[in-house]
């Protein structure tokens, strides 16, 4: 149990019982987009409090990640930044539409609302097979880390995604981010 406590708390996988969870490298750099929504949300780009354990998963908890990312789909129009605010990289809260890190911060907040921690909802930047940028939702739980995308209606765990991962929150910092390592490789090196 520590072993897996420990793993949670440092990003390194050890063991079955993390086996679907991300291994996470040193401190990257934010998102322009994250910075500038952090200048306007600064209590959303905190520290995090309380435990970074993974969250337990039951059938309630299943029940509210799939029905968040389920209506916020439904709800929110997809529409690039340029075409709503005449530039690129805005990230804020969507009212009717928004793009994919919109769609983000929409599901994190409604499941912060419900209950769930925030140092298990992380935004994580990855890229797509074609080679575009997109942002992603990835819950940590004791099953593993799985992913909430305005692209898909079903919550997949990371790894049965077609996403290369690039970066992530940290879950013990709002603010800070950090690499993600890949199977086999790091894709997005540390900031010494």
């Amino acid at each position: 149990m520590l072993a897996a406590v420990t793993a949670a708390a440092t990003g390194v996988v050890a063991g079955p019982a993390m086996a679907g969870a991300m291994k996470t490298g040193g401190l990257t750099s934010q998102p322009i987009g994250h910075y500038e929504f952090c200048r306007t949300y600064r209590d959303q780009c905190m520290p995090k409090r309380g435990s970074y354990e993974p969250i337990a998963i039951d059938r309630g908890v299943w029940a509210d990640i799939l029905d968040v990312n389920s209506s916020v789909n439904m709800v929110i129009e997809p529409r690039s930044d340029l075409e709503i605010y005449g530039r690129e990289e805005v990230w804020t809260y969507p009212d009717a539409a928004g793009d994919c890190e919109d769609y983000v911060l929409l599901k994190r907040q409604m499941l912060i609302n419900k209950g769930l921690p925030p140092s298990g909802l992380l935004i994580t930047v990855v890229r797509k097979p074609d080679g575009e940028g997109h942002a992603v939702l990835t819950v940590r739980t004791d099953r593993g880390d799985f992913v909430l995308d305005n692209l898909r209606t079903d919550v997949r765990l990371w790894t049965d995604t077609e996403y290369t991962y690039l970066k992530r929150q940290s879950e013990r910092h709002a603010g800070l981010w950090v690499s993600i390592e890949m199977p086999d490789r790091v894709v997005v090196g540390s900031v010494k």
